[in-house]
């Protein structure tokens, strides 16, 4: 059978259709503090590019995700509290803009600093790695 010169999505194998594997998006979290030998902790995990939120992702992996006081306070993922607070070491491109939410909760934070309820991780088509700075107000 010709090749047309395009590619659909899919594959056919043995007369069945497979869906073409999505983009991932490996990321990194650094712990807020060192440990006896002066490394960070870092925890892994993977999402498919675009489908997930950070704070989603971080529970998901069941990866720490707020301070003390968030543990307790924080809104649940509605953006109206501000204590989902993580630093975007590297990887900043393959995530969505800053919200107006955020831009409301950060405005005297480095850009580097985000929410994690209002952080989609990719765009359903790029793929890469994003390493979070867990807690970064704790870091000395």
């Amino acid at each position: 059978m010709a090749s047309l010169g395009f590619n659909l999505g899919f594959s056919f194998s043995n007369g069945i259709s497979t869906a073409a594997t999505p983009p991932e998006i490996d990321l990194e979290f650094f712990g807020p503090k060192p440990v006896s030998d002066g490394s960070y902790p870092v925890d892994k995990a993977k999402a498919v590019s675009g489908e997930k939120l950070l704070r989603s992702i971080m529970q998901d992996n069941k990866i720490e995700l707020y301070a003390t006081y968030g543990k307790v306070m924080n809104c649940g993922g509605g953006g109206s509290c501000g204590t989902c607070i993580v630093e975007i070491l590297d990887g900043r491109d393959l995530l969505n803009e800053r919200t107006d939410t955020e831009n409301k909760y950060l405005k005297k934070k480095p850009e580097s600093w985000r929410l994690a309820c209002q952080t989609i991780v990719g765009n359903k088509e790029n793929s890469g790695k994003v390493v979070v700075q867990r807690i970064p107000q704790w870091k000395k």
